[in-house]
């Protein structure tokens, strides 16, 4: 299915941020081909789910919306808020280890190794593709956000201690999304 074909199947006022271990944040996602009305609804959706839960990134497949789309505040201000579609990291440079957290990990932190630096080519909300240079904790937002239109989680990035001490967090949500 292409992205058109899913973005038609969208209630897009239903959506919601989904939590592992939904198969959606699984899914490879589908770029997107056209930039119209119902991308920039998505958008401003995931920006007012995004904000009212804090976060300071949010990929389309945490509303299970399986697109190659994701949106970037690190300052946590609306207007610094950053829109990635088809985005691909083109260079990275240095290193980081940083604390992180994930909308679809509730609770759950652990230290991850990201580069210092990227550079990222994306289409904006005009259908205008851009190079943009990130560092720091901008570079690991979108590095964190490319990782879902990958199927990749902060699970699959931790290491062993860390996946040992978020176990009972990560069997509770096991269990919520079973039952």
């Amino acid at each position: 299915m292409n992205a058109s074909e899913k973005l038609d199947l969208l209630d897009i006022d239903a959506l919601t941020i989904i939590h592992y271990p939904d198969p959606r944040l699984r899914e490879d996602c589908t770029a997107i081909e056209i930039v119209d009305g119902r991308i920039h609804d998505l958008v401003a959706k995931m920006t007012d789910l995004m904000f009212t839960s804090r976060g300071v990134g949010l990929a389309a497949p945490q509303v299970g919306v399986t697109v190659r789309l994701f949106m970037a505040s690190p300052t946590f201000d609306r207007d610094d808020l950053h829109v990635y579609i088809n985005p691909e990291i083109i260079h990275t440079s240095g290193e980081q280890d940083d604390e992180e957290g994930c909308l679809s990990f509730p609770s759950i932190y652990c230290k991850i190794r990201r580069a210092q630096s990227i550079v990222i080519r994306a289409t904006n909300l005009d259908g205008e593709v851009f190079e943009q240079e990130c560092d720091d904790l901008h570079a690991r937002i979108c590095q964190h956000e490319l990782d879902h239109l990958d199927g990749l989680l902060l699970v699959d990035r931790m290491g062993s201690v860390a996946r040992l001490a978020n176990r009972k967090a990560l069997k509770a949500l096991q269990a919520e999304y079973a039952g």
